[in-house]
């Protein structure tokens, strides 16, 4: 369920806002309908690195790779792959961090004394 909501949300708003959304977007999915540290950190991750890849794919194939393979060869990446695979990896850390800092801070403030 996590995982669907962050996938359709974060595609649409990214649409119109920044890419930080994803940030907003995650910790306040994951407070209010994550249920372990394990859905609210694993679910965003698959879901933006999901979300990453497929766009920076979409956007790579009709120019032929040609931007993502001269930011490899600026970064020192001899293969274009790496750089979309890198791109999904930091979106989904972030992600999945932002999630668990939301499932957090819900049991944090609910947290009967």
């Amino acid at each position: 369920m996590v995982f669907i909501v962050i996938f359709i949300l974060a595609f649409i708003l990214q649409l119109f806002l920044p890419s930080w959304i994803v940030i907003v977007l995650c910790f306040a999915t994951c407070g209010l309908i994550g249920k372990t540290p394990r859905i609210a950190f694993w679910q965003p991750f698959f879901a933006i690195a999901t979300l990453w890849l497929g766009v920076a794919l979409f956007r790579s194939i009709p120019n032929d790779h040609l931007l993502a393979t001269r930011v490899a060869q600026l970064f020192g990446v001899k293969f274009w792959p790496a750089i979309l695979a890198i791109t999904g990896l930091i979106g989904g850390l972030l992600a999945g961090f932002c999630g668990l800092c939301g499932y957090h801070f819900r049991k944090a403030v609910l947290t009967k004394k």
